[in-house]
């Protein structure tokens, strides 16, 4: 499954200004429920916290991958969100976390999304991509890099 039919443009942030995972995921959460009206912000903020309580999504190298099934969401969706700064995430290695992926799936839905958090780590384990995501210099070049990185596989 590929990244680009579930993430758009508008939902690239590349400057998050939250300073704290809470503010991270509220912020993201609200770029989506702006695009998709099925879900509101505070939806889909209360099904990442709880899928956060169980245990974080902050991986290593400055990487989390935010997920949950949100209940009324008619499709899978991603968002990316860059940190300056970075932010504690309860990651593995606990290094601040810059670079995050959020990924939502619909109530009941199929192993699809496993396929899209598998093909997302996979993304991220590379240094050359996570650099260049560092590196760009504004929403639409993460955007272009990321479709970029998408269609080698």
């Amino acid at each position: 499954m590929k990244i680009k039919g579930l993430l758009s443009e508008p939902l690239v942030l590349h400057n998050l200004k939250g300073t704290d995972k809470k503010e991270i995921l509220m912020e993201l959460s609200d770029a989506i429920s702006r695009q998709i009206s099925a879900v509101t912000r505070d939806d889909i903020f209360e099904a990442l916290f709880s899928r956060e309580q169980l245990g974080s999504t902050g991986m290593e190298e400055g990487v989390a991958i935010p997920h949950a099934k949100v209940s009324g969401l008619p499709s899978i969706v991603l968002a990316f969100g860059r940190s300056i700064k970075g932010v504690d995430f309860q990651s593995i290695d606990s290094k601040p976390t810059k670079l995050v992926f959020l990924l939502l799936a619909p109530e009941g839905s199929s192993g699809d999304h496993l396929k899209i958090l598998a093909r997302l780590s996979r993304m991220l384990k590379d240094e050359e991509f996570r650099n260049q995501l560092l590196a760009a210099q504004g929403k639409e070049e993460i955007y272009k890099a990321i479709l970029e990185y998408d269609r080698k596989f």
